[in-house]
Parts: C-alpha cells; structure tokens; sequence
C-alpha cells in the first residue's frame, strides 16, 4: 500500500510540475521569440550576402572576401583560400 501511495505521489508531483511548466512556456517562448526578432541574422554572419550585380565590381568582390576595396593581391589571396578552405567539401 505504501509503496502504491508513493508512486500516486510520484505521478502527481510529475503532472504538476508539468502544468507548471506548459503554463511558464508560454511567455517565456513570446520572450525568446522578440529576442530573436533583435538579433538580426546579418549581425550574425561575417560574410557579405546582398544582392549581386550582374557584373561583379571590386567593391562587391572585396564585400564577399572580407577585404578592403584597395587590398593587396597577398591580402586578397589569403582572404580567398580561408573562405575556400571554409567552403571545401572534404572539410570534414
């Protein structure tokens, strides 16, 4: 009998404790969900995505490398490998 009793408790400290919870999720999901709306997924990115030209200019090239319009052909070589080297498909 004891033992019947104890998982009686057991099962009902669960379902409360899950109630609880469902009834937590709600704001705390509208909290995560505004968060999310803040942090602005090209903050979070260090590469450029824009809307390429038909013809790709210095400035746009230089945008996608991460490199100053005006940088050195070392500068830009090494640029170019980190981001192929990134984007290779025997990576892993």
């Amino acid at each position: 009998a004891r033992t019947m009793i104890a998982v009686g408790l057991g099962v009902a400290t669960v379902a409360f404790a899950g109630r609880y919870a469902f009834h937590l999720w709600k704001p705390l999901e509208q909290a995560i969900t505004e968060t999310a709306k803040r942090i602005s997924t090209s903050s979070l990115s260090l590469y450029y995505k824009g809307g390429f030209e038909q013809k790709m200019s210095r400035r746009e090239a230089s945008l996608i490398l991460g490199v100053s319009p005006s940088a050195g052909k070392a500068k830009i070589r090494t640029a170019h490998r980190r981001i192929m080297i990134l984007n290779h498909p025997d990576k892993g």
